[in-house]
């Protein structure tokens, strides 16, 4: 059996990343994300807002830190993870996307006048599997 797991949302922040250091010293960036969509019901135009958790590890994730900010529009491929954990007894799960790629849209973070692509972008490494202690 062949499995596949892929996913590329462009939306827009909806809050600045945090950035959070792993034991092993590796860097985990998490922000999230709303994309829109249009759709028409009964000749009706309208909008659904979807919003994503994203994940990044390494240096694509410290460069997510440091140029995007809250409202940004950027462009985010990977695949979706899905995390379980137990809660005060209560099981719970979270489905996320761990992004390898980033494409930083509109202008930069501090709001610079260069238009269109703004900072580094670009693929990063494979992320691990272990669970993310926060």
């Amino acid at each position: 059996m062949v499995t596949f797991n892929r996913v590329i949302l462009a939306g827009n922040l909806v809050r600045d990343p945090e950035i959070r250091y792993l034991p092993s010293g590796l860097s985990v960036t998490s922000f999230g994300i709303a994309v829109n969509s249009r759709y028409k019901q009964n000749n009706e135009l309208k909008e659904d807002v979807s919003f994503f958790d994203i994940v990044v590890f390494g240096k694509l994730g410290e460069n997510c830190a440091e140029y995007l900010s809250k409202g940004r529009p950027v462009l985010v491929e990977g695949r979706l993870r899905q995390r379980r954990w137990e809660s005060e007894g209560v099981k719970r799960s979270k489905i996320e996307v761990v992004a390898d790629g980033v494409q930083f849209l509109g202008a930069p973070k501090g709001g610079g006048a260069e238009g269109g692509k703004g900072g580094p972008q670009g693929q990063g490494p494979e992320s691990p599997d272990d669970d993310i202690p926060f």
